[in-house]
């Protein structure tokens, strides 16, 4: 495969483009057509100056006006009246324009007599002069009755301009070897400012794709490269994380799995080798094979749900209910639950609301966060709190337990797959994903969430349930929720 040319070599290739654009254009116009054009532009002002003299011709100062005409653009100045006769003239020649000799005004006049158009323009050599002039002729129509009341007639010079090519020819290619040297030295500089810290970048890059996340990019340049510079340091810092959590995932998958399986074989060995004739023990032994057993699929089974919560295949199912019933149900199931391990759950409802959401997902986003409570609430007095609060916007539902709190620098952490905080130490045995599940269902769901906490005062984890009037508002993407964080997080230290 052929590599591109770099882009130093590209920007000094369009510069040097440039240049010879320019100089092309320059020598076209300043050199090749300089003659044409100075002929084109001579008569266009010189047909101007014959639609003022024509409308003004019967005015006072005419005399006046057409002096002005004739210095401003060196021209002599002849008005005939219909038999032939001049009524008026002003020469800047000496009387040695064409408009004074008679046989060739009488051939001008008779030409343009004649014309279709109304007016004449010939190219003459004048002889006297010794140069080419300009004739331009043109009616005087009368404004009442637009009959031809006399005739105009304008005789120019044209100024050599042979001189003038040869100079700006010489003048033109000092210029060009001039430009042509500073174009190259200085497309070679721009081209260097910009593409060294892009080349730079480039092999960071590269050390960063094999695995050195101690990677420094360094901007420069531009402002597009230094942004460029900051989003690569972002993922070097994001990919540094993830590959932390993914390591930590695996120990911790690694172990959680080690254990039960361990238990499952050590307990099957026990049947075979001691317990097999005695049926009180292999019950006993088999109902830790199936406790463990469960224990494993659950681990499974939360770590699939995660997975495709995370990626977007999971698709929510949005129902309208009353919020505070369900609430009230899930509490009503915990009793027997609370009343069997000597906590107690207290729940606090409000008046009914309908909300509009996944009732599955967000009916396990509470049993999560009541489980959460329950692992890390206080030893002593085992008290757990469920509270709905209705706002008029949302529903907020908080769940708080009365452990031991979590740091304040480690509460963003607290919702990454199996983080434990190192004042927490949990009592029921879980598989680690609960917030990480948790987490990623409300952030389909794009509501707001976060955990309030103080060391020695225990932990409040929220969240807010849009109302059925904001439900109705559209609901973002999946994939654009979940790449969004949510809105207040940051103040509750939520990730």
């Amino acid at each position: 495969m052929e590599r591109n040319l770099t882009i130093r070599v590209k920007i000094w290739l369009f510069f040097m483009m440039f240049v010879c654009i320019v100089f092309i254009l320059m020598w076209i116009l300043q050199v090749v057509f300089l003659e044409r054009f100075y002929e084109a532009f001579k008569i266009a002002d010189i047909a101007k100056s014959a639609r003022i003299l024509t409308q003004a011709c019967r005015q006072e100062d005419f005399p006046l006006l057409a002096e002005e005409q004739a210095v401003r653009n060196e021209m002599c100045i002849s008005i005939l009246n219909p038999d032939g006769q001049e009524t008026y003239h002003y020469c800047v020649s000496a009387q040695k324009c064409l408009l004074h000799n008679d046989q060739d005004v009488y051939f001008f006049l008779m030409d343009l007599k004649h014309s279709e158009n109304g007016y004449i323009c010939r190219s003459i050599y004048n002889e006297q002069l010794q140069t080419q002039t300009v004739v331009y002729g043109n009616w005087i129509l009368d404004s009442h009755t637009g009959e031809t009341v006399g005739y105009l007639l304008l005789n120019a010079r044209l100024v050599p301009v042979q001189s003038t090519v040869s100079i700006l020819q010489r003048q033109t290619m000092i210029i060009t070897i001039a430009m042509a040297f500073f174009g190259c030295v200085l497309s070679f500089l721009a081209a260097t400012h910009i593409g060294v810290p892009i080349t730079r970048l480039t092999r960071s890059a590269k050390r960063l794709a094999h695995g050195d996340y101690e990677t420094k990019f360094e901007g420069g340049g531009c402002a597009e490269v230094d942004e460029l510079a900051e989003a690569l340091t972002y993922a070097e810092h994001e990919l540094s994380r993830t590959d932390e959590m993914q390591r930590d995932l695996i120990a911790n998958v690694s172990h959680d799995m080690r254990t039960p399986l361990t238990m499952m074989k050590a307990y099957a060995e026990m049947i075979r080798d001691l317990s097999g004739d005695n049926p009180v023990k292999r019950e006993k032994h088999l109902q830790v094979i199936i406790e463990e057993t469960d224990r494993l699929s659950l681990l499974v089974n939360d770590m699939l749900d995660l997975s495709k919560l995370e990626s977007g295949t999971k698709k929510l199912e949005f129902t309208t209910f009353d919020i505070s019933q369900r609430l009230t149900e899930i509490a009503n199931r915990y009793q027997g639950i609370s009343e069997q391990m000597g906590y107690h759950l207290h729940f606090t409802p409000d008046a009914p609301r309908m909300v509009c959401c996944d009732a599955g997902a967000i009916e396990r986003v509470i049993c999560n966060l009541i489980n959460n409570a329950i692992n890390y609430t206080s030893k002593e007095d085992k008290q757990v709190f469920l509270q709905q609060i209705n706002l008029p916007d949302c529903v907020r539902i908080e769940v708080r337990d009365t452990g031991d709190g979590i740091e304040e620098d480690k509460i963003k952490l607290i919702f990454d797959k199996y983080y434990r905080s190192e004042n927490h130490k949990r009592e029921v045995v879980g598989t680690g994903l609960g917030l990480s599940i948790v987490k990623a269902i409300l952030k389909l769901h794009n509501y707001d969430y976060g955990v309030n906490s103080k060391l020695g005062e225990g932990s409040t984890f929220w969240f807010a349930i849009r109302t059925e009037s904001q439900s109705e508002q559209p609901v973002k993407s999946q994939k654009a929720a979940q790449s969004e964080p949510p809105k207040g997080a940051e103040q509750d230290g939520t990730t």
